[in-house]
């Protein structure tokens, strides 16, 4: 397996299950790969910020407090 075709499964991994051989595959690819293991874990970082931030745009807006509190 060439590094073009790693990062293409690595893709497809996101939203699917692979299936036996290409799971086996991928996984022997990236133990001699630092490139690729480096890509998969950059992928996975900038797939959990994406999903933190629909999670933080999807929230209810909060109000401002319009009462601050008086100084006795």
């Amino acid at each position: 397996m060439n590094c073009k075709e790693a990062i293409r499964l690595m893709s497809e991994e996101m939203d699917r299950d692979l299936d036996g051989g290409n799971r086996f595959a991928l996984r022997l690819h990236k133990l001699i790969c630092v490139g690729c293991r480096n890509y998969q874990k950059q992928l996975s970082f900038i797939r959990q910020a994406c999903q933190q931030q629909v999670a933080v745009d999807d929230a209810p807006p909060t109000t401002p407090d319009l009462n601050p509190p008086q100084r006795l």
